[in-house]
Parts: structure tokens; C-alpha cells; sequence
């Protein structure tokens, strides 16, 4: 399986292609990262040096994987945070070129906007470029609960209206939505849910809420269920093999108190989850 991946890059840490290259790889996908910004660290840490990149420089990273011949062999294209409108519409123009390579491939958006307690985090022309461009043309789509609200215009505080807006993001296009974190009313405050739907079955996930807060997680799950689902064609078996894998790592990497993921201290967990989760009808 090949996955052109277009995210943010840190060198230190692991948010964007730095939380979903080498997950990927370690369960047998060939990734091909183009980075939309190469950061010294992500920007939780409140400084960092780098540089954004732009939608002509994203085109051209693109332009020369295709000149080796091998976009029809691209099975899929996911997006992370785009560090502008250009990059989005760059993003836009790749699934394009790749779609028309491989008329199978499916495009996976990760709508980074973004959280509760943060609001908004992207700049201007991101979050329109992302309800009216990327996801009419998304096959997947990742959300946070904020972002879930924001992209429907919806509040979620029952299962009843997660799921409904739900509903509202699959009739702007994505086949298949994937909520990575949902704190409802009949969630235990100990617990945190997950919801995958196919537009036909939809499921619920519950795992323990860990004592942290870490940067890069909606990513590392966003890769994993895409991948799991193009492999298995399943939301059920994604949604379990990717919530299982991330439950593993961040377990582990709140044993350590690390404030990063500990995606190769705990890379074991992407092939043989310790614990594993069921995903459950709703």
C-alpha cells in the first residue's frame, strides 16, 4: 500500500508526518510525506523556528513524484494542517492528479482547525478552503468534536446529536467520518468515545481517559484508520486497530511522563496492541 501524506514536520516531537510516517511504516505501508511546513517543534510549546511552505512549493514536490511514473500506483492521499488557503488548494489540486492516475485511490482529510479550550488555531481561509474545497472531494474525514461542530455548524453534547452531525458531514461529501475524541453526556468522565461511520453502520469506541494531554494524537490516529480501512475495508476493524494502537502508546508515554508521544518506545503497540478495543454498534 502507498499513502502520499501532506502534513506538517517537526524535527523534535511528533505531531503531522511526524506522528503518521513511521506508524505507517511499522505496519507495512510505503509512505510518501510531502511536508506543508518544517518546524524545529510543534507549536505547543509556545516558540519554534522554521518556515510554512507554500501551495507552489507543495505542487512541486507532487510534480516530481509524478514524473517518476508512479501516482496510479498512490493508494490513497491524506492531509493534516495546512499552513494556509495556497497549501489547501494545492492539496486540492494533488487528490486531483492522483485520482486521475488511479481512479481507486481515496483521499482522507484531516480537518485540522481546531479544539475545545483552544477555538480556532488555523489561519484565515483555512477553515471555508476546508468545508468547501477538501471536503466535497474527501472519501474520509477525521474530525475532532470542535472541528465535528464547526464543520456542521452543529453543538454535540448527546449521542443523538454526535450523530447527527455526523450525518451532516457525510452529505458534504466524505463517505466515511471518523470522530477521534467525543466527551458527551453519557460518557464517564474516566473515559473518552470514539464514533466511526460508513454512512450505513455507524460505531461507538470507549477507552480509559489517560492522565495527559498530548500534541499529535488526532494525527497518529487519523493515519492509522485510513490505512486499516483501506487495508480491511472495515470502519469496525479500523476503528479498533487504530484506537487499540494509540490507547497502547499514549499508555506508555504517560508511564514515562513524556510530554512527546513514544511512537518508538511503544512501536510494538502498532502491530500488537496489548489491550485491544472492540468498536461497537450504535
Amino acid at each position: 500500500m502507498n499513502i502520499l501524506s501532506i502534513q506538517s514536520h517537526v524535527a523534535y516531537g511528533h505531531v503531522g508526518n511526524s506522528a503518521a510516517v513511521f506508524p505507517l511504516q511499522r505496519i507495512g505501508v510505503e509512505v510518501w510525506p510531502v511536508h506543508t511546513v518544517q518546524f524545529s517543534n510543534h507549536t505547543g510549546y509556545g516558540a519554534w523556528r522554521g518556515r510554512a511552505f507554500s501551495g507552489e512549493a507543495i505542487r512541486a514536490v507532487v510534480e516530481g513524484i509524478d514524473e517518476r511514473g508512479v501516482l496510479g500506483e498512490c493508494d490513497g492521499v491524506i492531509s493534516g494542517y495546512l499552513g494556509s488557503a495556497d497549501i489547501g488548494e494545492a492539496v486540492v489540486d494533488t487528490v486531483g492528479r492522483v485520482k486521475g492516475a488511479n481512479p481507486a485511490a481515496r483521499y482522507c482529510c484531516d480537518p485540522v482547525i481546531g479544539d475545545v479550550g483552544r477555538g480556532v488555531f488555523v489561519r484565515r481561509g483555512v477553515p471555508e478552503l476546508i468545508r468547501e474545497r477538501a471536503l466535497p472531494i474527501a472519501d474520509f474525514v477525521t474530525p475532532n468534536q470542535f472541528e465535528l461542530d464547526f464543520l456542521t455548524a452543529r453543538t454535540t453534547a448527546t449521542l443523538s446529536e454526535a450523530l447527527g452531525a455526523v450525518d451532516a458531514l457525510h452529505a458534504l461529501g466524505p463517505r466515511v467520518v471518523l470522530v477521534t475524541s467525543l466527551r458527551l453526556d453519557d460518557t464517564p468522565a474516566d473515559a473518552l468515545d470514539l464514533v466511526a461511520s460508513d454512512g450505513i453502520d455507524r460505531y461507538r469506541l470507549r477507552t480509559p481517559l489517560l492522565p495527559l494531554t498530548i500534541n499529535g494524537a488526532g494525527d497518529l490516529i487519523a493515519a492509522l484508520f485510513f490505512a486499516h480501512h483501506l487495508s480491511t475495508g472495515s470502519a469496525a476493524e479500523a476503528l479498533s486497530l487504530a484506537a487499540s494502537s494509540l490507547f497502547g502508546v499514549l499508555s506508555r508515554t504517560a508511564e514515562l511522563g513524556s510530554r512527546e508521544m513514544l511512537l518508538v518506545e511503544a512501536q510494538q503497540e502498532f502491530v500488537t496492541p496489548r489491550r485491544i478495543f472492540k468498536a461497537r454498534p450504535i
